[in-house]
């Protein structure tokens, strides 16, 4: 059988889809991938004739998505269309839109392959022998574009992969993405994901209703060993110019012993510097010294909040103002460096909260202070709350999936929400210049413009490829990658 993934844009390699076109492609299906950027998604799909479309979605983009399998389904009304990732796990009820035939829930690897495995192919239509498959949703008769009543089988969710099930996955398919993609086979940054999962319950987040819908179905945070992490960095470096690393992790700082072990051997048998994401208040002094001995450029946090209520009442950070300083002391001491994560239009914050949160971040002195618009995500604690008691606009179907475009929550005034979504593009400037604040508080009043989003992505640009990810590059390569970073709008 053929499966067609097609995904709208590339802003980071799709380790699902990868992962996934690996394991089909060793059990004898056909994979391909079509980025819509590069090419029109329709005319590729009559082109390449697959037996099933499939999508990643997220919400925002996800009426995108449905829009393009609609127009797909009616030049080829016998191609079967599947949809996973976040959005169809939370809002399986996307089974009932029209022209969907299939929803992965959860953790797709086997699913996928399973599926596949009991599709066949008659009279020019894919069907399907045995609806019967675990993480699956399936409409039965809903290969047609309209079917008349058709029934929903809903079957139960298989437990979660265990780190040696993990280990036993072959490694991603990057060469599926670089055929597709040809910036994503010339950057020298490669990410690698070694777990999945998170501990924390942060209210902004998925993890914690992941970890709800799976309850008693496997452990909450899963790791690869690291040799099979050390396998797959080795084979990628050893067929691509790789100059950086990038360990996509949520907090790639759990587990000391893994640690100790993984970068004792990533040292001698990579090499390569790197980045990853960690939590203030897991950063000690041994740990980032072992990180720097081991080739450690620079790292990310979440800050978030510079407002102690907003950071641990309703984000449910946990997290105090003096382990974030101290954080960001320790990364200091040993010249690692660092950016934080931190977000603006907080549901029950304010402009002055806002500021707050700049203020924070000037007494940490990040290289980079990277923000975004609050982003209120279904089936998250604070996403739910915040439509629950009428602190956002519209419904979930009404995100647009860009985290700097403007904010869905509900403030004293529009003149306020003006100032906040401008304060997002100058955010990082005041925070690396500060005597610039009160030309700042000035800007903000203005409409919003595109002369603002020109400077966040400016300086986002260069703060991140000269003091995040300082690998050389020729002028060439630079180039292209400044220009295909400009292109990217959700960033």
């Amino acid at each position: 059988m053929h499966l067609l993934f097609i995904v709208k844009e590339i802003d980071n390699e799709p380790q699902g889809i990868l992962l996934i076109s690996s394991l089909l492609k060793q059990a004898g299906h056909q994979v391909s991938l079509v980025v819509a950027t590069e090419e029109d998604a329709v005319e590729a799909a009559l082109r390449l004739q697959p037996d099933v479309v499939g999508y990643t979605v997220y919400t925002g983009p996800h009426n995108w998505y449905l829009e393009l399998n609609r127009r797909i389904k009616d030049q080829l009304p016998g191609v079967f269309s599947v949809f996973g990732g976040p959005h169809p796990t939370f809002f399986p009820e996307m089974i009932e839109r029209e022209g969907v035939d299939g929803i992965c829930i959860g953790e797709g690897e086997y699913a996928t392959l399973e599926l596949m495995n009991g599709l066949e192919r008659k009279n020019g239509t894919t069907v399907l022998s045995d609806p019967s498959i675990a993480n699956w949703w399936f409409k039965l008769n809903g290969s047609s574009v309209r079917p008349a009543e058709p029934e929903i089988v809903r079957n139960p969710l298989r437990p979660l992969l265990t780190d040696a099930e993990l280990d036993e996955l072959p490694f991603s398919d990057r060469e599926l993405l670089y055929a597709a993609h040809k910036q994503s086979r010339r950057t020298k940054i490669k990410p690698f994901i070694t777990g999945r999962g998170c501990p924390y319950d942060c209210a902004f987040c998925f993890n914690k209703a992941y970890s709800d819908l799976y309850g008693g179905k496997g452990r909450r945070f899963r790791r690869r060993s690291p040799g099979n992490v050390i396998r797959e960095l080795r084979e990628v470096a050893s067929e691509y110019d790789v100059r950086f690393v990038l360990f996509m992790d949520d907090t790639f700082i759990l587990q000391d012993r893994w640690l100790e072990e993984f970068m004792g051997r990533y040292k001698t048998e990579v090499g390569l510097p790197f980045w990853c994401q960690v939590r203030a208040n897991l950063v000690t002094d041994a740990k980032i010294a072992l990180f720097k001995e081991s080739g450690c450029v620079s790292v990310s946090f979440g800050l978030e909040a510079g407002n102690d209520r907003l950071r641990n009442a309703v984000l449910n950070r946990n997290m105090s103002r003096e382990e974030i300083l101290g954080a960001a002391e320790t990364l200091r001491r040993h010249d690692i460096a660092f950016m934080t994560n931190n977000m603006l239009g907080l549901p029950t914050g304010s402009l002055e909260t806002d500021f707050e949160t700049l203020a924070l971040n000037v007494e940490c002195r990040p290289a980079y202070a990277n923000v975004f618009l609050f982003q209120p995500y279904p089936k998250t604690a604070l996403g739910e709350w915040a439509y629950r008691e009428g602190w956002m606009m519209g419904s979930f179907d009404d995100l647009s999936g860009s985290v700097s475009d403007d904010t869905v929550i509900k403030f004293g005034s529009e003149a306020e929400k003006r100032q906040i979504e401008n304060l997002q593009k100058l955010f990082a400037l005041g925070v690396e210049f500060p005597w610039l604040l009160p030309i700042i508080g000035r800007l903000i009043r203005l409409p919003s413009n595109q002369l603002f989003w020109l400077i966040y992505k400016l300086w986002k640009g260069w703060a991140i490829k000269n003091r995040m990810f300082p690998f050389k590059m020729t002028p060439k390569e630079y180039l292209d990658s400044a220009l295909y970073y400009m292109r990217i709008k959700s960033q």
